[in-house]
């Protein structure tokens, strides 16, 4: 099977590539190695990939409406998985043309491709954060999500609304994944536990907002992967969802909030080290705590994430350190 993956440099992007391309898929993979962070970490990702034979790489900007569209209609591939977006809540606040280019004239760019370069399966990214002010714990999929307290969030569940239309009018099976806190080697600098980590080891104080009143639904990369290819190997069918429409929107989180202090606790006992904690207030876009309800996900594949943060954080900072030269 060729299945074209869009932010293949990116965190969840390079992992899924190899998983793909381990159980012998071909694997195009496109990204256009912005510098959100450090473009060097994106290299050095995208250099896990290129020297596989079935993997081949294109630099593009899905913003790139022509670009995008020539390359659906010269690769043909059968599934694809959208991963390609500006992530961060924080960056939306004093960046909001960066989201609407990507997240919503990017993503209107994919779904065009995929109508007009018919594709058996569009699996793609959404989050956790779509559930903005919600009060009600744990997140399920039929919740209101018409309160999203950022852009980013705001971007995310437009893009869920416009996979539903297209795959309404174009018979376009498509499903969304809302990713909760998803961290691991290879992860992302811009994520707390990847600067807490890089902080601490330098000697550094972190910043814990909220004063560490804060609970997240942390979820491993390896389960995030798993979840992802079990969803693109069972496309949304309409009897199975809304009427009319082949398109499902998922939880995936490890469904077991953790605080935010036994968090920072965690990674001080994996790195053998003590944070130096500055104490600050809540930041605007930041929400009290992510739950996922994943039943809906363990009836349609089979699967739920189940990585203890030990072992996450063990393996993370494994990682780390020799990345960093730690």
């Amino acid at each position: 099977m060729k299945v074209l993956v869009t932010g293949a440099a990116g965190f969840i992007g390079m992992h899924v590539c190899q998983r793909l391309l381990a159980r012998g898929d071909e694997v195009v993979g496109i990204d256009n190695l912005n510098d959100y962070y450090e473009v060097a970490l994106k290299e050095a990702r995208l250099a896990q990939l290129t020297p596989q034979p079935n993997f081949r790489f294109v630099r593009l900007d899905i913003a790139d409406r022509d670009g995008l569209a020539e390359l659906f209609a010269k690769e043909k591939a059968q599934r694809v998985v959208h991963l390609a977006a500006q992530a961060g809540v924080r960056y939306s606040i004093t960046n909001p043309q960066a989201y609407a280019d990507s997240n919503l004239g990017g993503f209107l760019n994919i779904l065009e491709a995929c109508r007009h370069n018919p594709v058996a399966h569009l699996v793609y990214a959404s989050s956790s954060s779509v559930y903005g002010g919600n009060e009600k714990m744990p997140f399920a999929e039929d919740d209101s999500v018409d309160r999203p307290v950022s852009l980013y969030a705001a971007t995310k569940k437009a893009n869920e609304l416009m996979a539903h239309a297209y795959s309404h009018l174009y018979g376009i099976p498509a499903t969304g994944l809302r990713f909760f806190t998803v961290y691991g080697p290879w992860g992302r600098p811009d994520m707390a536990y990847f600067s807490f980590a890089r902080a601490i080891l330098a000697g550094k104080s972190i910043e814990v907002f909220n004063h560490g009143q804060l609970r997240r639904d942390f979820t491993y990369i390896d389960d995030i992967v798993e979840g992802i290819i079990r969803v693109l190997d069972k496309p949304a069918t309409p009897e199975a969802a809304a009427p009319h429409a082949a398109h499902r929107v998922f939880n995936i989180g490890n469904h077991e909030p953790v605080a935010l202090l036994e968090f920072i606790e965690t990674l001080e006992q994996a790195l053998g080290r003590e944070a130096i904690k500055a104490f600050k207030p809540m930041q605007p876009g930041d929400v009290l705590a992510t739950f996922a309800d994943t039943a809906q996900l363990q009836a349609w594949v089979g699967f739920s994430p189940k990585t203890s943060l030990k072992d996450g954080i063990g393996k993370f900072v494994t990682w780390y350190k020799g990345w960093a030269g730690a």
